[in-house]
């Protein structure tokens, strides 16, 4: 199995309409990459506000490049990307 990585994701405030209007898109790179475990929003005030990503992926760097290629990233959705392995112990 390889490792797991966290993908962690803040929206700039204000863009949920970025967020709406690319959705699509993020939705579809999560499917066609192939490495998603699991996925979803982070929710603020009831409004999705950023996003949480595990990654199967074989290293850093390669979760690193899915971040970095992720529609949202691209159309300047996020203020912050941490990506950091992790550890899944319960679940």
């Amino acid at each position: 199995m390889m490792p797991l990585f966290a993908v962690i994701c803040r929206d700039r405030p204000g863009a949920l309409q970025t967020r709406l209007d690319t959705r699509e898109a993020h939705l579809a790179h999560i499917r066609d990459s192939g490495i998603v475990a699991m996925a979803g929003p982070l929710i603020e005030n009831g409004e999705m506000r950023g996003s949480l990503v595990i990654l199967d992926a074989p290293d850093l760097g390669a979760a690193e490049n899915w971040a970095a290629n992720d529609p949202y990233k691209s159309a300047g959705l996020f203020e912050s990307v941490q990506v950091t392995e992790w550890k899944k112990v319960i679940g």
